[in-house]
């Protein structure tokens, strides 16, 4: 058995059915396949992804859906269970975890997952904002023994805003590809845009919020749907999605489009597409474009921060256009709809974004024995 000085924690907020959620559920699943004890520390608990990590983890809520309120529940955590190390997700998380090592007087090592480009998101913030999250991280971010961005845009981005020095930074692509996601692709789909001679289908996935861009994807859908008969379903949940209804209407292409909601199983969608499309205005690690290539569906993206240059190799494996351009965005579409990439090719992207190799070099930086 696994003594308490082997222990591993992971610290984060299921807040959603988001890709961040599906990213740590792998994660975590591939430690406990391993044979590590491992203490999921909750702030929220919420959306089906956490119904995906193995009953073998202990899960433990903190007893406060809002990041600062876990701060003592976790210095009474670090105490007494003193884990040999916690990986915390997020900024907030990474932030409380942080102070809660020096509050709690003990030597557990802590390692950061940074999964979004902060500039980016955070351009259009007022500037106390934006003053506010930068000094937090340039005062507190160097107090971890270690911070994993996603990306080498992402990491790019934390050391000009942090100053922090590139020895505590380490990239570690997202675990996207696991032993399931092959099977999962197989399952069968119950959906009637996809039986035989029906018009290609066009995917997008994702919360309906302003980072995913869905507007642009729908407009640059109208475009297409002028030049061929196509349709398009986008899954996922979200407060804009009442405004993509109507815009779809407004465009007179509602009867084309469908919002299944979000699925447990993408990959069916995924691999009964003919084209997956991200429309985001900025990422960190894209988990959906990398899904989509691993069952072998044909991508088109925006060429967003950060991830999505990386992960298509500059357009290697995939069409890259600009943020917000519906028109260029339309034209990659058809030009990719006419001439998509070979399966093993579009597989071969994804090489490193293996579960496997992930929690591997996760391990390493947690300093936890594999």
């Amino acid at each position: 058995m696994t003594n308490s000085k082997q222990k591993l924690a992971v610290f984060i907020s299921f807040s959603g059915e988001g890709g961040v959620e599906r990213m740590v559920s792998s994660l975590i699943n591939e430690f406990s396949n391993n044979g590590h004890a491992v203490d999921l520390l909750l702030i929220k608990a919420r959306g089906g992804h956490l119904q995906a990590v193995s009953d073998s983890v202990n899960k433990i809520k903190l007893g406060s859906d809002h990041s600062w309120l876990t701060l003592w529940p976790l210095v009474k955590y670090l105490r007494q269970e003193k884990p040999a190390a916690l990986l915390a997700v997020k900024h907030r998380a990474i932030m409380v975890a942080l102070i809660a090592r020096r509050l709690a007087g003990v030597d557990t090592r802590i390692v950061g997952r940074l999964g979004t480009n902060v500039s980016t998101a955070l351009a259009d913030k007022n500037g106390f904002r934006k003053w506010l999250w930068h000094k937090s991280m340039q005062s507190i971010y160097p107090m971890a023994d270690t911070l994993v961005p996603v990306s080498e845009g992402v990491s790019e981005d934390i050391r000009n805003i942090s100053g922090i020095d590139n020895d505590k930074l380490k990239v570690i692509r997202n675990p996207v590809v696991t032993s399931k996601t092959l099977l999962l692709a197989d399952e069968p789909l119950d959906h009637p845009w996809f039986t035989a001679s029906q018009p290609p289908v066009i995917l997008g996935a994702g919360r309906f919020t302003r980072q995913k861009d869905f507007p642009t994807l729908i407009r640059a859908f109208a475009t297409l749907r002028q030049k061929m008969e196509c349709r398009l379903i986008i899954l996922g949940k979200g407060g804009d999605q009442q405004v993509c209804l109507d815009l779809a209407a407004s465009l007179g292409v509602e009867q084309d489009i469908d919002f299944p909601g979000f699925d447990s199983n993408p990959f069916r969608y995924m691999r009964h597409a003919s084209l997956f499309v991200l429309s985001s205005a900025w990422e960190g690690s894209p988990n959906v474009l990398c899904e989509a290539l691993a069952v072998g569906t044909p991508v088109v993206s925006t060429n967003c921060p950060s991830g999505p240059f990386e992960i298509l190799q500059d357009g290697k494996y995939g069409i890259l256009v600009p943020v917000g351009d519906a028109e260029a965005l339309a034209t990659a579409m058809a030009q990719t709809l006419e001439k998509p990439l070979a399966t093993e090719t579009l597989r071969q992207a994804v090489a490193e974004y293996t579960a496997e190799q992930s929690a591997s070099r996760y391990l390493q930086v947690l300093q936890i024995e594999q």
